[in-house]
């Protein structure tokens, strides 16, 4: 497959200027708490990369706010937790032993894209002890959303989830959708539905030191994200704000309403 020449992805260079434009005519504002899934594909040919993205973000929301993305690192889990592909049987006593520990300053984020790995390097940003579901931010209520972030339970009340809740904060999709929508998960733990408690496992550092740490959750899933997101924009359009960064379609939503509507939605479509 031939590869996209600059002006088939965009009709001109995606700069930070243009971005932090871009955001501006979406609605955000300085000072306020934001939590962002981006694609940097999406949005066109970047002039620079992801670092232009979070520079802009940066710029739009300033040290008075706060920029929040989730930096999972899901590959620390116990073998025989790992499914796509499984490993096989034999190694699982090695892993178990070997696994590199989480290091919120080392460890690799997967499957968050290019904008959020880039994000978690910067200077300033404090990222979450939790092995799998750790989240970075940035600004003035870093620490506090980034602190206290519990292994059991690991995207619910003592989350950087429910943190942006309490904040009144804001999910912003760069060519991104739904399906993907973190926020959605918080609503899967207040929710009254059936949902099983299982044990996770992964490497970390306890005082200096690594251990193989156990930690209980619920059964998470998005299967049905892309239509709960759906349903509550036709609620409630007046909470979202849609247009283009870049090229990219984009969103600003109001995070409250849509978990409230979400475990509303939730008990009543999932079975």
């Amino acid at each position: 497959m031939d590869t996209p020449r600059p002006s088939d992805r965009s009709a001109e260079p995606v700069t930070v200027d243009s971005i932090a434009h871009d955001l501006r005519t979406l609605g955000l504002e300085r000072g306020e708490t934001v939590l962002v899934h981006g694609s940097l594909s999406e949005l066109g040919w970047v002039c620079g990369g992801a670092p232009a993205v979070v520079d802009a973000l940066q710029r739009v929301v300033t040290e008075s706010g706060t920029v929040v993305m989730p930096t999972h690192s899901p590959g620390n889990r116990d073998p025989d937790n790992m499914g796509n592909p499984p490993v096989p049987d034999s190694w699982a006593d090695t892993i178990r032993e070997q696994f590199p520990p989480y290091r919120p300053a080392v460890t690799p984020t997967q499957g968050m894209g290019a904008i959020a790995e880039c994000f978690r390097t910067y200077p300033a940003v404090h990222r979450s002890d939790h092995p799998q579901h750790s989240f970075a931010a940035w600004g003035t209520d870093a620490e506090a959303i980034a602190g206290g972030h519990a292994y059991d339970y690991s995207l619910g009340e003592a989350s950087p989830l429910s943190a942006v809740y309490d904040r009144a904060g804001r999910v912003l999709f760069l060519g991104t959708s739904h399906a993907t929508n973190t926020s959605l998960h918080l609503a899967e733990y207040r929710a009254d539905i059936d949902a099983d408690t299982t044990k996770h496992a992964s490497a970390v550092l306890a005082e200096g030191e690594r251990e193989w740490r156990q930690w209980t959750d619920i059964e998470l899933t998005d299967t049905d994200f892309q239509a709960c997101g759906d349903a509550f924009e036709r609620a409630h359009s007046s909470a979202v704000e849609t247009g283009t960064v870049g090229v990219g379609e984009s969103k600003l939503l109001a995070q409250q309403p849509m978990v409230d509507f979400a475990v509303e939605w939730l008990a009543a479509n999932r079975s």
